[in-house]
């Protein structure tokens, strides 16, 4: 399993080198100093998408929306995201959850799709439904939120949860 982390935490450097980051913090991923010469790939299409949310979703009885919302708040699409914090695809896949998951490639579209949803599945039943709790924990990790039974005072996370459940209040 350590070889396995080795692995991951080396391709997460390598992608570091190559791989424009998406989303809310959009911005271009550095290493030593220079910027990649271009962006390693486009967001994936809306059919696209659909279909593989739609997928996943059904497979762990999650509703699409707040998947696709994830994905928007997560990555903006792009699979190639990652992270400062080395968050990595669509649903910004830390190593441990790269692994808890048995994630190959954490850039395909369906490896990080079928491990967030399954991810959000699991908070999903921990906090009883309460998406506002999932969210939190999926944004700050479950220590944070469990430490105070609500979403976490940090600002990024509050946002995060914050605009998420607006997009879904609207659809």
């Amino acid at each position: 399993m350590q070889a396995s982390i080795e692995m991951q935490k080396a391709s997460v450097a390598l992608q570091a080198r190559t791989v424009k980051a998406a989303g809310p913090t959009a911005a271009w991923v550095r290493s030593e100093g220079n910027p990649p010469a271009a962006p390693a790939c486009e967001p994936i299409a809306r059919a696209a998408s659909d279909q593989m949310i739609g997928h996943a979703a059904e497979r762990e009885s999650v509703d699409p929306a707040l998947v696709r919302e994830v994905v928007r708040e997560e990555s903006n699409f792009y699979p190639c995201a990652l992270s400062p914090a080395g968050a990595v695809g669509l649903m910004q896949l830390m190593p441990a959850t790269q692994t808890q998951f048995q994630v190959h490639d954490p850039t395909d579209p369906e490896q990080s799709l079928t491990a967030g949803t399954k991810l959000l599945k699991l908070l999903i039943d921990r906090y009883d439904g309460n998406l506002k709790l999932v969210l939190g924990a999926y944004n700050a990790g479950v220590t944070a939120v469990d430490r105070i039974q609500d979403v976490p005072q940090i600002p990024e996370t509050q946002k995060y949860v914050q605009d998420i459940l607006e997009r879904l209040r609207f659809q």
